[in-house]
């Protein structure tokens, strides 16, 4: 999933095209995917203004881009793009969502989250969250939350094919912030947690290419 336009980042280049230890963050992500999944097929999900860019960038890196498919208005837009793409699938074929702005996935993470799905409807890695949290209330008083019940969800997530496509049959709704959403919405409950990782961060900001950079160096 690289589609997003990076606003929160700032400037005129998406988070997940800014250069990460002298490379596109994109490029990390997909390197990171090929080597932990080898036989598994790839489709990149770009937005159409920017897919010039990503093709000028893969030539000056001498990168082999995969199979790309046109984004939507929003991020359920886009990865019901990618899967119409699909053939048919087998029923115990397995698709897994990552984030084009998550370039430190490790192989451990992406095997644990596919071998849960080979058991239930899907698997999401996810992590303890450490800083104490409040819920804000209609009336603007805020309440706190039991942070040892609360995770913080990352990606990929892994999803069994024939449902997910199944799941992306249902007319968009707000409450679609990610793909065990769609999947809840459409009856497939059976999804568990696996270990996420610190390291696997989202780059949103620019500090966090530093951040990312510190991580690759293993400081």
């Amino acid at each position: 999933m690289a589609a997003g336009n990076g606003s929160r980042f700032g400037g005129d280049i998406p988070k997940q095209f800014q250069m990460l230890n002298g490379r596109p963050v994109l490029m990390h992500c997909i390197e990171a995917l090929r080597t932990a999944t080898p036989g598994a097929g790839i489709i990149l999900v770009l937005s159409q203004i920017h897919r010039d860019l990503w093709l000028d960038l893969c030539r000056e890196h001498h990168f082999k881009t995969p199979t790309s498919v046109t984004g939507g208005a929003t991020r359920w837009e886009s990865v019901r793009n990618a899967l119409v793409t699909l053939p048919e699938p087998d029923a115990g074929d397995i698709v897994t969502v990552h984030d084009g702005a998550r370039p430190l996935v490790s192989p451990r993470l992406v095997h644990d989250v596919v071998s849960a799905c080979r058991d239930h409807s899907g698997a999401i890695p996810a992590i303890a969250v450490t800083d104490s949290i409040r819920e804000v209330n209609a009336d603007g008083s805020s309440t706190t939350l039991d942070r040892s019940r609360l995770r913080a969800v990352q990606t990929p997530q892994a999803f069994r094919a024939v449902q997910l496509m199944e799941a992306y049959r249902l007319p968009y709704r707000d409450t679609f912030t990610d793909d065990a959403s769609v999947m809840t919405a459409a009856g497939f409950t059976d999804i568990v947690l696996t270990n996420g990782d610190p390291s696997n961060i989202k780059i949103t900001r620019p500090l966090d290419i530093a951040i990312a950079e510190l991580y690759m160096r293993g400081i």
